[in-house]
């Protein structure tokens, strides 16, 4: 039998201190969250926005963040070719959902009611 072995991973130097960075600037957002308390809500908010723009900018510039934003343009791209259905389509579509949970509901509840009935009787009790 072969052996088969997985291939190592390895990280560059920059890599590895980009994501370093990335893991400092979110403990340092929460944190400074936490810390901040007293600021008003709309500047933490707004740095917190700052923050997030930083972390996601630097993380697309490592070979992972890379490979991440090439999937996402590609989802983009397959997603538009989505035949998306019509808004009677979709309406007609959760009426029917919304009529067949119903539908189970009260099955279940019979099958409920069934079996608590026969439980009752089994034990003597008349409810």
């Amino acid at each position: 039998m072969r052996k088969t072995t997985k291939p190592e991973v390895t990280i560059s130097r920059g890599d590895f201190w980009k994501w370093v960075l990335v893991f400092g600037l979110i403990a340092v957002g929460i944190v400074g969250n936490a810390y901040f308390v007293a600021v008003p809500v709309a500047i933490r908010a707004a740095v917190a926005i700052v923050m997030l723009v930083l972390v996601l900018g630097l993380s697309a510039w490592t070979r992972t963040g890379h490979k991440a934003v090439v999937f996402f343009k590609a989802a983009r791209v397959e997603l538009r070719k989505v035949s998306w259905p019509s808004r009677p389509e979709t309406m007609q579509a959760t009426l029917v959902v919304v009529a067949m949970v119903v539908i189970t509901a009260l099955v279940m509840w019979g099958v409920d009611a069934f079996f608590l009935w026969g439980v009752n009787e089994l034990i003597g009790q008349r409810g």
